[in-house]
């Protein structure tokens, strides 16, 4: 290919990985998906593509759903161990976020429900929520018809709307969320952090990635519990992340977050959804999840940590 058949491909990678990442909840396999995507740009008569960017739109879709319909991913995402993969704020991949609409659609709360619904229902409540394509364009897109889009995305709001327990709440307030998480969690007592929590709240983590499902806890209670024991340091956790962590807040999808970082890399995140000022979901994660969030850390200033040796 020529240089600006090439650049023409190029000016668009980060919306399609967007694209991509919104629909698989995976970083690495939407940057895999881009790249098949190139292949056939490549190889592709690109005289007779009349719009590029519809074209490349309708491949990067059409390859994430055989994606999602593989046996590999029916398997793994039935198996009880999947978590979208979370991302830095700032990050690229996250795409758009210039409506309510685009930034709630990248929360892991919303990659999570999306998972619930068909392929081409997550298809078309992300191509329309995220990306804005009218029903007419989804329709081309997704080979299917004005009403039948319209038909899915009705459906798809409507469960995701359902399903919803919490959200990103204001961004300005995420490091005040995450002082006071942080402050309850190393309280010792198990009172502070009941306090921050629903009624209702639900607490979901990959056990630091060496579960062999996910551990999910449904009680203010238990979840207070076991955030405390969790965040007693130890000399054997300790061992476990090669060293001494700083306990950071930021941002991850939208949402408050707290970052566990070692000098090089961060080894675990622990994201917020608020509701009406309280903690409806606590989601956990280790750093089999965070190769990408960590590389993007490790480039990026931060604020002084909340936790400068834990």
């Amino acid at each position: 290919m020529d240089t600006a058949t090439v650049e023409r491909f190029e000016a668009g990678r980060s919306r399609l990985a967007s694209l991509a990442y919104r629909l698989l909840g995976s970083a690495a396999d939407a940057e895999d998906v881009v790249q098949d995507a190139f292949l056939r740009w490549q190889a592709a008569d690109r005289d007779r593509i009349e719009i590029p960017e519809a074209w490349l739109t309708k491949v990067v879709t059409n390859l994430s759903l055989d994606r999602l319909r593989s046996a590999r991913a029916r398997h793994e995402r039935a198996a009880g161990n999947w978590l979208p993969e979370p991302l830095l704020d700032g990050d690229p991949m996250l795409g758009p976020a210039d409506t309510v609409e685009q930034r709630e659609s990248v929360t892991l709360a919303v990659l999570r429900l999306l998972e619930q619904l068909s392929p081409v229902e997550r298809a078309v409540y992300v191509l329309r929520e995220a990306f804005s394509y009218s029903h007419a364009e989804i329709g081309e897109i997704l080979d299917i018809s004005e009403s039948a889009s319209q038909q899915h995305t009705h459906r798809a709001r409507q469960r995701i709307a359902a399903g919803r327990n919490g959200g990103a709440g204001d961004r300005a307030s995420a490091r005040r969320i995450v002082e006071a998480f942080v402050a309850a969690a190393s309280s010792g007592r198990t009172e502070p952090l009941v306090a921050l929590l629903t009624d209702d709240a639900t607490a979901i983590s990959d056990g630091a990635g060496l579960a062999a499902k996910l551990q999910v806890l449904t009680t203010p209670r238990r979840i207070a519990t076991t955030l405390r024991g969790g965040f007693k340091p130890t000399a054997a956790k300790r061992r476990l992340v090669g060293g001494s962590l700083s306990i950071h807040a930021g941002v991850v999808n939208g949402a408050p977050a707290m970052i566990a970082a070692t000098a090089d890399r961060v080894v675990g995140v622990v994201v917020l959804e608020i509701r009406d000022g309280k903690i409806a979901t606590v989601c956990g994660m280790g750093a089999r999840r965070l190769e990408r969030l960590s590389a993007q850390w490790r480039r990026a200033e931060h604020p002084e940590p909340l936790i400068e040796s834990w």
